[in-house]
């Protein structure tokens, strides 16, 4: 059965700013800041370090950063969809910019995690590109332009209402996130008060002048906006139900 994260979520990755034990440094602190604000994390975690910090953690959904639609057999140096789930990992994201995928591979690759229970996280770089991902069945859509991630501004508020209500219209039980150029809490806690499933950093934590103030921030950003949308939630339902 698939391990997917309670909206709202967080999400963050290492990419390949921290190696070793930085890794599980990191890795820890997500997830004492996970604990600590009872949110889901999706931790994208290097190929070499999936057991590793899924034995070292508790709160972490560890997913990998790439995998290959390959079979157990013939293969050298490529990414095997059972390989990474022995060691422990929950899913995988997939055409990530800095990895992408043809639409004919994304689409096998999603097949066969959906035969192992692994959770797809699918990346797109515009609107038209997360309508064709959309239609593919990932469990979870992170729509982010290529130009900004990485960079110091994320995707305008305007982007990200048009990419949430093209998945959502196309595929209403995908999961969505943002998480390009995300630099604050506070622009964390806009984009899932706008609609999205989750949120996410890599560089913006990494990259940070205290990049733990930085993480507790952001992940305190998204359990703010839970709270808030129970309380929102539980008024509406007392107002239908004077």
């Amino acid at each position: 059965m698939k391990a997917l994260p309670r909206p709202p979520f967080f999400e963050t990755s290492v990419k390949c700013y921290l190696y070793g034990d930085g890794v599980l440094d990191y890795a820890l602190a997500v997830d004492a800041a996970a604990k600590r604000y009872d949110i889901d994390v999706i931790f994208i975690a290097p190929l070499t370090d999936i057991r590793r910090v899924k034995e070292h953690t508790e709160r972490l959904l560890v997913f990998a950063p790439h995998m290959d639609p390959l079979r157990p057999g013939r293969g050298m140096a490529d990414v095997l969809p059972e390989a990474i789930q022995a060691a422990g990992a929950a899913g995988v994201m997939l055409n990530h910019c800095e990895k992408p995928m043809t639409l004919s591979a994304l689409e096998a690759t999603i097949k066969r995690a959906n035969e192992l229970d692994l959770v797809t996280l699918a990346c797109a770089n515009s609107i038209a590109e997360a309508k064709a991902v959309a239609q593919l069945g990932p469990d979870i859509l992170n729509p982010e332009p290529a130009e900004l991630i990485g960079g110091d501004e994320p995707s305008d508020m305007g982007f990200v209402k048009a990419t949430l209500k093209a998945v959502k219209d196309l595929a209403p039980d995908t999961l969505v996130e943002q998480a390009a150029g995300v630099r604050t809490g506070p622009q964390v806690y806009d984009f899932i008060m706008a609609g999205n499933d989750g949120a996410g950093a890599a560089s913006g934590i990494l990259k940070a002048s205290d990049p733990q103030a930085t993480l507790d921030d952001m992940i305190g950003h998204v359990g703010k906006a839970k709270d808030d949308l129970a309380r929102i939630r539980k008024e509406e339902h007392e107002h239908e139900n004077c």
